[in-house]
């Protein structure tokens, strides 16, 4: 990243200093209980972030991730809304880019079965072997909406619904990582068959 991007980056993040934390114990408005940038810090908090996040798509969901964590990506509620974003909004996509392939179980992994039925409208890649692929996780919907985790083996992290400039920051990001990937062989041999 140039050093423009990084400090752009950087103020972005140090917005963190002013984010207003919200407890797992959500109000009942319609963001679930998301304000503007909130603070994420427990399992809880970030499973509902990533559906909050993921509800927003009308277009494009992007997820990056080590490995397509079953306590986020192997969940009900989560695929309902993948499913229903691809199967009702015409010409919708979800790209998924996998950081550590190695550490994902696809047995069971319910996800992983999603993307190759639909395979015309779930991507899954693989970035390559040591890459200089950043060590956080995030998914954004469109240019609007992203949840960022500060480490991908963590919880910690931010959610926004409606932050354009950051998630086109971070969607920059993927495109530049997606346009290095390869697509994993177990999904490619799906496709095929």
């Amino acid at each position: 990243m140039s050093h423009g991007g990084e400090l752009e980056r950087h103020n972005v993040l140090a917005a963190l200093a002013h984010a207003r934390y919200v407890p797992e114990a959500a109000s009942d408005d319609d963001t679930g209980g998301f304000h503007a940038l909130t603070v994420l810090a427990t399992l809880g908090e970030a499973r509902l972030a990533v559906n909050q996040v993921a509800a927003r798509a009308e277009r494009l969901l992007s997820i990056y991730t080590p490995s397509l964590e079953r306590e986020l990506y192997d969940q009900s509620a989560f695929l309902d809304v993948v499913k229903r974003l691809v199967l009702t909004r015409p010409f919708a996509k979800v790209r998924v880019l996998l950081a550590e392939p190695g550490r994902l179980s696809a047995d069971g992994h319910r996800f992983v079965a999603m993307a190759r039925r639909l395979s015309s409208c779930i991507d899954v890649r693989n970035l390559p072997p040591r890459s200089d692929a950043p060590h956080c996780a995030y998914v954004i919907a469109d240019e609007r909406a992203i949840l960022y985790r500060l480490r991908a083996d963590g919880w910690d992290g931010i959610a926004d619904l409606d932050n354009p400039p950051v998630a086109r920051l971070y969607l920059h990001e993927f495109e530049q990582l997606w346009d290095k990937c390869v697509i994993p062989e177990s999904l490619q041999l799906a496709r095929h068959a």
